[in-house]
């Protein structure tokens, strides 16, 4: 992959936004193999589509591209989008798109980021306050995608600090997380809840009682639910279902390689 923009698409355009745009599809249009299939190439639908901005012409996936500089040398935790309303809205539908998170500097891709659509769920994201009385779009609400409460195994790196992953990893991570789509929102909240608290064990082998230690977090995160130890050996069993974890003895488990 070239790492580094075309900026000669962008001659006709004078809002730095609407450059960064053009520059960073075109760059996916010209680079981006279909990292659900390994198709060589993915399409691109017309502006402002609402299923998103990519499809692949041989599986049907559906991607949308999200571009930001790094924050204190890092990933964003956050990263503005558009209006709140049509995000929930894109989220929770049956086809809601995966997504394509772009960290670039100096005109050139320094990390991307594939986080697949069973990943996201309505909690991640964030809804800002509505623009003043005064503005061109007085009321309008806007929101922030929360990529510090994805877990590490959903987001997959087809490039990290400038360095491109082997295209054969890529399509094997995926497909080893993509099972894991649940269309229950609260399901898939609880899921994503669970797997981070699974990130934060060290090593690849793990115990029931080292999540069982996280259930004050979890409870802060659903106050309403009573039975947070009953929820965790649910997704635990769950993960194992869909081969992600494998149960070595009662009690414990251990990570994919």
């Amino acid at each position: 992959m070239i790492l580094s923009f075309d900026t000669a698409p962008v001659g006709l355009y004078k809002n730095s936004s609407q450059k960064i745009r053009v520059m960073t599809e075109d760059w996916v249009f010209r680079n981006l193999y279909c990292p659900s299939c390994g198709a060589d190439r993915l399409e691109k639908y017309k502006n402002n589509h609402p299923v998103g901005d990519f499809f692949c012409p041989d599986c049907c996936s559906d991607y949308e591209l999200k571009s930001a500089k790094p924050k204190n040398g890092g990933l964003p935790p956050k990263i503005n989008d558009g209006a709140y309303d049509s995000m929930i809205k894109r989220i929770t539908s049956s086809d809601n798109p995966h997504f394509f998170f772009m960290i670039y500097e100096n005109f050139s891709v320094r990390d991307f980021i594939l986080i697949p659509n069973s990943f996201f769920f309505p909690q991640m994201i964030i809804k800002r306050n509505p623009l003043s009385s005064t503005a061109r779009r007085a009321g309008w609400i806007g929101c922030q995608i929360d990529l510090s409460s994805v877990p590490e195994s959903g987001k997959i790196f087809i490039i990290k600090n400038q360095i491109e992953t082997d295209k054969e990893i890529v399509v094997s991570r995926y497909r080893r997380i993509k099972g894991l789509k649940q269309e229950k929102m609260d399901a898939r909240g609880w899921l994503m809840d669970v797997l981070t608290c699974i990130d934060k064990i060290p090593g690849k082998e793990l115990a029931l009682e080292q999540v069982y230690a996280f259930e004050p977090e979890l409870k802060k995160k659903h106050p309403e639910n009573r039975f947070i130890k009953e929820k965790i050996r649910q997704q635990l069993q769950f993960l194992c279902g869909k081969n992600f974890l494998k149960r070595t003895a009662p009690g414990r488990y251990r990570k994919p390689d």
